[in-house]
C-alpha cells in the first residue's frame, strides 16, 4: 500500500449525499460472522515535548494459532502511513487494521515501521534513529483467545515521552513504549476544558495507572485504556496561559463505559 502523510486537521471532509462518517475517535459497530473473529486496532498518543512526532507504519501483523496457519502470523491489511501522533488527540485515533481472522488464540501483535520516522523539535526536523522495529516489529502481547463470531478492538497508545529518546550527539532514537488495551477490558474518560485558547494537559491517576493526553484546539480531551477503578484527573494548561493547575476527584471508570465529565474549568 502506498504510504501517505496524514495532517488529522482535514479528516472532516465532504461526502455523497446519503453517506455519513464519523471521526476517528467514534466506536465502530464491529461485527464477525459466524466462522471468524473479527479484531481492530487504533492508535492514539500519550503526550510529548515535541512540535512533531511522525511515525511510519508498514504493517500490523497478529499470531494467532488457528487451523491452516503454519507460521502463526497473520499480515493484516494496514492503512500504512506516516503519522504525526500528536494530532491523535482530543478524542482522535488511527485506524490501523480493522478485519476479520481465523479463530484461536492469539499470542501477540507486531507493529513493523517503516524507515521515514522523525521528530520536529523548536521547528527544526530531526531523523529518529529506529534499531530494530523495522526488521522483526514492535512485539506487544495479547494473550487472548479470539472466538468466532466476536469483535475485539485494542487501542495502542504511542508514550511519546518514553519513546524519544536524546542522544549524546544530538540526533534522536526511537525506541517505542506503547500501553496495549483491549476495549473490553478498559474504559474511556472523555470530556473538555475551558478555556480553551491553549493546549492543556490531561491526567488520570490512581495508584496503579497513570493515563494522559492533551486537549485538542476546542478544548476536547479523551483518555483511551483507563482500566476499572477510580481515578483522580489534574489539568495542567499550558504555561503561557497563566493559569493554575485544577484536579477533579472521584471519578469511577468501569470496563467497557465512557467515563463523561463533562466540562472543567481552569481559573
Amino acid at each position: 500500500m502506498k504510504k501517505q502523510i496524514f495532517n488529522f486537521k482535514t479528516l472532516f471532509l465532504l461526502v455523497l449525499a446519503g453517506i455519513t462518517l464519523t471521526s476517528c475517535s467514534d466506536d465502530d459497530d464491529n461485527v464477525a460472522t459466524e466462522e471468524n473473529a473479527r479484531v481492530a486496532f487504533r492508535m492514539v498518543d500519550a503526550p510529548g515535548d515535541f512540535d512533531e512526532v511522525n511515525i511510519d507504519v508498514e504493517e500490523v501483523r497478529v499470531q494467532v494459532d488457528a487451523e491452516g496457519e503454519d507460521d502463526g502470523w497473520i499480515i493484516l491489511d494496514t492503512e500504512a502511513g506516516i503519522y504525526n501522533l500528536l494530532e491523535l488527540t482530543g478524542g482522535v485515533s488511527q485506524l490501523l487494521a480493522d478485519e476479520e481472522i481465523a479463530p484461536g488464540y492469539a499470542g501477540q501483535i507486531r507493529l513493523i515501521l517503516g524507515d521515514d520516522n522523525s521528530v520536529v523539535v523548536d521547528g527544526e526536523q530531526y531523523a529518529l534513529a529506529t534499531p530494530s522495529a523495522q526488521q522483526s516489529g514492535l512485539k506487544l502481547n495479547l494473550n487472548k483467545e479470539l472466538e468466532a463470531g466476536e469483535a475485539y478492538t485494542y487501542t495502542l497508545d504511542f508514550d511519546v515521552e518514553e519513546s524519544i529518546v536524546v542522544q549524546g550527539n544530538g540526533g534522536y532514537l526511537l525506541k517505542p513504549v506503547i500501553r496495549l488495551s483491549a476495549e473490553e477490558n478498559s474504559g474511556k474518560i472523555v470530556g473538555e476544558v475551558h478555556p480553551s485558547g491553549f493546549r492543556s494537559l490531561v491526567t488520570a491517576k490512581n495508584a496503579s495507572n497513570t493515563i494522559s493526553a492533551y486537549t485538542n484546539e476546542d478544548g476536547d480531551f479523551t483518555l483511551y485504556g483507563v482500566p476499572e477503578g477510580t481515578y483522580q484527573i489534574t489539568i495542567i494548561a499550558d504555561e503561557t496561559s497563566g493559569l493554575d493547575p485544577i484536579t477533579e476527584d472521584n471519578v469511577v471508570v468501569e470496563d467497557g463505559e465512557i467515563t463523561d465529565v463533562e466540562t472543567l474549568f481552569l481559573e
